[in-house]
């Protein structure tokens, strides 16, 4: 008896319906890692260009004070910028409503943002960086920069991936296009370059206000703002605690060990920081879908494949690079050639640093805020005791990078039982 082709092709075939949504899905993904692709060729000649320029001491104040500019930027408007995401994502027809709330609460969050600054400039940065310079540097990342990133979420949330990725590849082709401009000046210094920065980041922002803005009118509604704020301060204060556990390694390493380890480590992490790129637009339709659909990743199954290939694609994103520079050393320049044999050190670190980031967005996307908030801040300590450790133990740089591995793997291990534990209570929705 001949098999029935027909039947076993029908089992076989999607249906129009799922066909249409799986187009759907990969146009919306190449959309969107088309910018991030974009956004990584010019951050790796921004990187090249810089770090071959500064000396390896000032890449790695500038690059500390840039991480604590990160930081601060998650206070800017209260953490507004997650209801504004959440309107964009659900009720597109608010965007000019609460994007007026984002500026107004931006203006008023000023303040806090220049305070925690000088607190962060005593502690760390005192003797060993100009405070003015280290101002600009804040200044550029936590309210300029983070002005542009707000129009580019917007229009992420609106599902106009290609023109946030236009956005996103412009402001990254600017600061390179600085970078390279520092290299060939008389004297491309630190403070220089904080100024070539500043002015390259206010560019991005005046030409996303101008040209970038989906639309809506600015109306202000203080009481739509109300009820959203508990939301708001709980997603600014698990940001700020994401972005210190994230970043505190930085600053720990400037703090313990000095600023040529810190301009070693930041070459490192830079570099690892380019194997979160296609994981970063996956993440974000992932936290699209989540919020519309909680139950999605309710299969264990379904989760373990998603982090496997999380770990996967960063680990071999690495390896590879790690390949390349073994063969070609000074493949990124003489400077960064000193470092590369340190890169191989650190394979670990991009699945495991990766997969922490995504675990956070999980917990973002099903509106747990605040438990968020307290699983970054249990991490961030379990990151400052690990990383303290090893640093007032060890003295060689290569040690010191080597483990960088179980380091995270611990923080990796900690977050799994926080975050999916957490999954295990009702999502809340906008």
């Amino acid at each position: 008896m001949r098999p029935n082709r027909s039947a076993n092709l029908s089992v076989i075939a999607l249906s129009p319906e799922t066909s249409r949504a799986v187009l759907a899905v990969a146009r919306d993904y190449a959309s969107a890692i088309s910018g991030s692709l974009g956004r990584l060729v010019f951050s790796l000649a921004y990187f090249v260009a810089l770090a071959n320029t500064l000396p390896i001491e000032d890449f790695g104040l500038f690059a500390t004070a840039s991480a604590t500019g990160v930081v601060l930027s998650r206070l800017l408007a209260f953490g507004f910028v997650s209801p504004l995401y959440r309107a964009a994502t659900v009720r597109p027809r608010l965007v000019g409503t609460y994007m007026a709330g984002f500026v107004a609460l931006g203006a008023l969050s000023l303040p806090l943002i220049a305070v925690c600054g000088a607190i962060a400039y005593k502690l760390f940065f005192d003797g060993l960086m100009d405070w003015r310079l280290f101002a600009l540097v804040i200044a550029t990342e936590a309210v300029i920069w983070r002005g542009t990133e707000a129009v580019i979420i917007t229009l992420n949330g609106c599902n106009r991936f290609g023109r946030a990725a236009i956005l996103t590849v412009f402001g990254t082709m600017l600061r390179a296009a600085g970078a390279v401009g520092l290299a060939f000046a008389p004297q491309g210094d630190l403070a220089l370059w904080c100024w070539i920065y500043l002015a390259a980041n206010t560019t991005s922002l005046a030409v996303a206000s101008a040209f970038f803005y989906p639309g809506g009118r600015l109306r202000l509604a203080p009481r739509l703002y109300g009820r959203r704020m508990r939301d708001s301060i709980a997603v600014a204060g698990a940001d700020v605690m994401f972005y210190v556990q994230m970043e505190l390694d930085k600053i720990l390493v400037l703090s313990l060990a000095g600023p040529r380890l810190a301009g070693i480590y930041a070459i490192i992490m830079r570099l690892v920081d380019l194997t979160a790129v296609p994981v970063r637009a996956f993440s974000m339709l992932l936290v699209q879908k989540l919020m519309r659909a909680p139950a999605l990743l309710a299969r264990l199954r379904t989760r373990i494949a998603i982090e496997a290939g999380i770990f996967v694609v960063s680990t071999a994103a690495l390896a590879f690079l790690v390949l390349i520079l073994w063969f070609r050393p000074t493949l990124l320049g003489n400077q960064v050639a000193e470092v590369a044999p340190l890169v191989g050190l650190a394979l670990l670190v991009p699945g495991l640093r990766n997969l922490v980031e995504y675990e956070a967005e999980l917990l973002y996307a099903r509106g747990q805020t605040l438990l968020r908030a307290l699983n970054f801040a249990l991490l961030g300590g379990m990151k400052a005791v690990l990383l303290s450790y090893v640093l007032t133990r060890l003295s060689e740089t290569p040690d010191v990078i080597w483990w960088l591995n179980p380091v995270f793997l611990v923080i990796y291990a900690a977050s799994v039982l926080l975050t999916y534990s957490a999954m295990r209570l009702p999502a809340r929705v906008l």
